[in-house]
């Protein structure tokens, strides 16, 4: 068994290697990149300046790596600074390294840039060869755009296509996220003013005296930590890294897994000691290169970027419930009514249950989904809309549209597993050697009826984590269903990335725990080299 798993493992993540490949060929190399520009304004620019607006948002959108002309001037500038500011401290050191910069930032930095920066960039200043140097060499196309007038400014910037490989290698490098103790990068600046900082994991009590894990140099100041809020039990050691939304920059992992507005309050202990209540979430600190001083008084390091505790689940927490109770109902009611079908076959039971099979097979998804909602909302006066603030009633009619369609899939493969069973040769021997239909029944036609269905329960409940796009839709669950068709809409090619890998690993994770299930459940079946049935 455990070889097979590794075997199976293997030969997964290779799937998911090459699924991720192919998504990336088509929506950054296959795909018009044009189309990212069909919800902006592109006529408003014009000359220089629409040139470079494109290939701006084609930076911003994951297509080509820029860096302008003025970028590079500004490194420069802030490195003769720095440079100045440390000759002035080590000739004298009554005033901080930072103090130092600090004043010759605010004394020196705009004549510095004029200095250097050549705004019309209409003769080749050894600034501007540097820069053109520079890049080209690293394989950058230099895009030089000379001034025709006021209103069409010079533009100078180095862009470079991403290849595809290096794009691969780039996501599946970054995937898993462990936080260590050498993640703060700290400026010269910052350790003028609070010191180099010290690199460690280390155990210790939290604001409310639980045992936890903390860092320091890493990212998240607690680790590990306890708390009153579900699932009670919280760890920042280990994230997955699925890429960003090009459209608003946010990290994709942390958009569908962190709760949603609004905020509220929970009583917890405050940073001095004090109890009460508050909606910053202490305990999710992160660090700050440029933390507030009143910030730093208050909690006592630079750990100072704070979180909210939110009032609504993460889309994915929503997508989660809905698919989970839905997916019990289906097992709870479609095994049971699959197997009466089948013990009624052809009486009118199983009539009934073959005419709403046969219905729910017929009529479109998006039609019977809005059926429900209508009954629903009109008869029984149950929420069809996905209001702000969530009562329990607002989950019942998404669910109900989710499980029935399911449960009617459930009855038809039970109903027919069950009557292949029924009139298998080891029944026949069965009864001729005088074992009752009930015992038959129960140890026998049941028990193997079920094998195949067993094999689908880890794809039904890892399957609830990827939502439903036309249940939630219809219904405006905040949920996970509309990421991809948005996403894809949008030209938002970080999410359709970053969610197909999700989609991929849950399908293979379902598969290779449906296999193992299955083993279990049925030990005929052996995974062992030359496997198959014993």
């Amino acid at each position: 068994m455990a070889g097979y798993i590794l075997k199976r493992i293997a030969r997964s993540f290779l799937s998911i290697i090459v699924v991720v490949f192919i998504i990336m060929l088509l929506v950054f190399q296959l795909m018009n990149r044009d189309a990212i520009f069909q919800s902006m304004n592109l006529n408003k620019y014009t000359g220089n300046a629409r040139t470079n607006f494109k290939y701006t948002q084609w930076a911003k959108f994951g297509y080509l790596d820029k860096v302008t002309y003025s970028d590079y001037v500004v490194e420069l500038v802030k490195d003769k600074i720095s440079n100045q500011a440390w000759e002035s401290y080590n000739l004298d050191n009554s005033k901080s390294y930072g103090d130092y910069y600090e004043e010759y930032y605010s004394l020196y930095y705009t004549d510095y840039f004029n200095e250097l920066y050549d705004s019309k960039m209409s003769e080749e200043t050894q600034t501007v060869i540097d820069f053109k140097e520079k890049y080209s060499s690293r394989g950058y196309t230099i895009i030089d755009l000379k001034s025709t007038g006021k209103t069409n400014p010079a533009v100078l910037f180095a862009s470079k296509d991403i290849n595809i490989f290096v794009r691969l290698w780039r996501f599946f490098a970054g995937v898993i996220v462990i936080d260590t103790p050498n993640y703060a990068q700290v400026t010269d600046t910052y350790r003028a003013k609070y010191g180099d900082i010290e690199r460690k994991i280390y155990f210790s009590t939290d604001y409310n005296g639980l045992p936890c894990i903390m860092g320091s140099g890493t990212k998240h100041r607690y680790l590990l930590y306890f708390d009153n809020v579900y699932p009670f039990v919280h760890q920042n050691f280990i994230t997955l890294n699925l890429g960003y939304q090009y459209a608003s920059g946010n990290d994709f992992f942390e958009y569908f897994t962190e709760n949603q507005d609004p905020s509220k309050e929970v009583y917890q202990t405050l940073p001095d000691g004090t109890k009460g209540y508050s909606s910053y979430n202490y305990h999710e600190r992160t660090f700050s290169q440029n933390p507030l001083e009143s910030d730093v008084e208050v909690y006592g390091d630079t750990y100072t970027n704070v979180s909210t505790y939110k009032e609504q689940l993460s889309r994915l927490g929503y997508s989660f419930v809905i698919g989970i109770i839905s997916t019990i109902l289906v097992y709870l009611i479609g095994i049971p009514l699959g197997l009466l079908l089948a013990l009624k076959k052809d009486k009118i039971a199983d009539k009934i249950g073959n005419f709403y099979i046969i219905f729910i097979m017929a009529v479109p998804s998006l039609a019977y989904i809005y059926i429900f909602s209508f009954l629903g909302h009109e008869w029984l006066k149950l929420p069809n809309s996905w209001p702000t603030g969530t009562k329990p009633l607002i989950y019942v009619l998404p669910i109900i549209s989710l499980a029935l369609p399911s449960i009617a899939t459930m009855m038809k493969w039970v109903r027919r597993y069950t009557i292949d069973q029924m009139t298998a040769d080891y029944v026949k021997f069965a009864r001729s050697q005088g074992f009752s239909e009930g015992e038959i029944y129960r140890k026998h036609i049941l028990k193997n009826a079920l094998i195949p269905i067993v094999q689908g329960i880890p794809a039904s409940v890892l399957g609830a984590l990827t939502g439903a796009i036309i249940t939630e839709g219809v219904y405006k669950v905040p949920g996970m269903g509309k990421l991809l068709v948005d996403a894809i809409n949008k030209s938002d090619n970080g999410v359709i990335v970053g969610i197909s890998f999700f989609y991929a690993l849950l399908s293979i994770v379902s598969l290779i725990l449906g296999d193992v299930l299955m083993s279990k459940v049925d030990p005929r079946i052996s995974f062992a080299s030359g496997g198959g049935r014993k």
